[in-house]
């Protein structure tokens, strides 16, 4: 509660943008041989992306409130569906919730495909280069939807692995500031702010309009 007020009141100074975004780098760490072989399994994944619901009507209901959410950011519809479909099975094939990446995508990149931060991470979940020679494939490009979208949500997974179930923790290390709040804070406060998704109560508000 202590970090998230202090964040809270910088973005009331204006010393931060609620839009603006944190990209970092993942550390570049020797990993065992059961790790690299287990990442190396998940960024090969050739599965078309699904949405994993209950019923259909529950995956159109949860893909047409983030479409609606996300419609500024990205007008194309038939591209921002992709997105969400993408971003819906990644993460939820790698045990993430996926409003948490899209909240986590929000301050990485602003959603912007191309996006390259200074340290030269890549894409929309602004995945480090160095993981392509260590757990993928030279052919793999970053700036590919699914190509990206992957590489970032097992990596998310392998840092929650690590810490244990710490999410907070666990973005840390993913904007490479472990132990520093403010990366953290971003993400946890673009979820709860923007993509967070009780589908309850939105299905009663739809029933009463």
């Amino acid at each position: 509660m202590r970090y998230f007020l202090s964040f809270s009141l910088l973005i009331l100074l204006g010393v931060l943008s609620p839009s603006m975004t944190f990209a970092g780098s993942q550390i570049e760490e020797p990993l065992s041989n059961s790790v690299k072989a287990l990442m190396q399994r998940s960024v090969s994944d050739q599965a078309v992306p699904t949405l994993t619901f209950a019923t259909k009507e529950e995956g159109d209901a949860w893909l047409n409130e983030m479409s609606e959410r996300l419609k500024k950011r990205i007008p194309d519809a038939a591209y921002r569906e992709d997105l969400l479909r993408t971003v819906h099975y990644e993460a939820t094939r790698a045990g993430l919730d996926p409003q948490m990446v899209l909240g986590l995508i929000q301050v990485e990149s602003g959603f912007k495909k191309y996006a390259v931060s200074s340290v030269g991470a890549r894409g929309f979940m602004q995945v480090m280069p160095f993981w392509v020679r260590s757990i993928g494939a030279n052919d793999h490009n970053l700036f590919l939807l699914r190509t990206n979208l992957r590489y970032g949500c097992t990596i998310l997974r392998h840092y929650v692995d690590i810490e244990r179930g710490d999410l907070y923790r666990a973005l840390g290390r993913y904007n490479g500031s472990l132990g520093k709040p403010q990366y953290p804070n971003l993400v946890l406060g673009a979820w709860r702010k923007h993509w967070d998704y009780n589908p309850k109560i939105w299905n009663a508000t739809q029933k009463s309009i």
